[in-house]
């Protein structure tokens, strides 16, 4: 039996957590470290998911063993790691808590992660992220080697603590930081595959990481400035022009470090419509006061674009922009 902890039961690890322990109960013994009133609800009613089995409205629930002291859980065979970038300092340290000999962490989050560049060849190999873990204190207790990197394509929310919904999406791309498909890997997508994910295996992660990022690090910073849905932002000649610019600039940069996005940003664009008037994450972030996720999606951006000499100025103006807007309000 697979020992799986979660760190970071919101959204997007307590919709990992609610389907690992849901369908493969019998081959999983599923534990998170959690806090507050997310601990106590998981201690006295579970974790709860919304979601739709066979196309009918279902409350799943499933049994978790929830504690705030990483020690109490023991060393794991894999941590899925799920909180956003402002809280990664903090939760680095009960990572490390729960790592055994062969434990690996998979890292579920937005944007460059810390680890991006470890063993990545190109002109930035070794790069040490500032933006992204200031002074090294990430990669300290939570070694690329250790890192499953991983992308999700999946809509969730956290209507309240414990209770995960489930709106649309069961993608999810699993890739070793040194490249390749090596055997725990595949494996680990196995898993995910039994418990109903649509779990592939990228050669380059780094790769899927930055095209996810290239659509939402213009989305996030301008629906937090503007308070506007994504269709808004679109439907506007001049804001959609600037989203294309900042595009532009990302997609150099990519095409220089070995990760090119081989699309334009009209063609993103149509992609983006298709979701319809919805909110970011962080506008949503914006409109309940809390931290936003502006370096790992943006200032680290920008960090690169210097490392490599590769000018910036849209993607500066609209990193700016939106840093003293969350200054301002206390957000970041």
């Amino acid at each position: 039996m697979k020992k799986i902890c979660i760190v970071g039961m919101g959204a997007i690890g307590g919709w990992v957590a609610a389907h690992l322990g849901h369908r493969l109960g019998d081959e999983v013994q599923l534990s998170a470290v959690a806090r507050g009133a997310t601990l106590a609800a998981l201690c006295a009613q579970g974790l709860r998911m919304d979601t739709v089995i066979d196309g009918q409205p279902t409350r799943v629930t499933v049994p978790v063993v929830a504690s705030d002291r990483p020690e109490d859980l023991g060393p794991q065979d894999l941590v899925v790691l799920a909180v956003k970038g402002p809280a990664l300092a903090d939760v680095a340290p009960l990572v490390q808590r729960l790592l055994g000999p062969q434990t690996r962490v998979l890292v579920a989050m937005n944007g460059v992660p810390w680890w991006f560049f470890q063993q990545l060849d190109g002109p930035c190999r070794g790069l040490a992220l500032q933006s992204v873990d200031p002074g090294g204190h990430v990669a300290g207790l939570i070694p690329a080697d250790r890192v499953i990197g991983s992308v999700v394509h999946a809509s969730c929310a956290t209507p309240e603590p414990g209770l995960v919904k489930h709106v649309m999406g069961m993608g999810l791309i699993l890739g070793d930081p040194a490249g390749g498909e090596p055997a725990h890997i595949t494996e680990w997508a196995a898993l995910f595959q039994r418990a109903g994910f649509n779990a592939t295996v990228s050669p380059r992660i780094q790769k899927d990481i930055w095209y996810k990022l290239w659509g939402n690090m213009t989305m996030n910073p301008i629906s937090a400035l503007t308070g506007a849905t994504c269709d808004r932002i679109l439907d506007d000649e001049l804001v959609r022009g600037f989203v294309s610019a900042v595009m532009r600039e990302a997609a150099a940069i990519g095409d220089v470090i070995g990760c090119p996005v081989g699309q334009t940003p009209e063609q993103r664009h149509e992609v983006t419509r298709k979701l319809g008037a919805f909110k970011t994450s962080m506008l949503q972030d914006v409109e309940a006061g809390r931290k936003i996720e502006l370096d790992a999606l943006v200032t680290v951006v920008r960090e690169i674009g210097q490392h490599i000499g590769q000018p910036t100025p849209n993607i500066d103006a609209m990193l700016g922009l939106t840093r003293l807007m969350a200054r301002t309000r206390g957000l970041l």
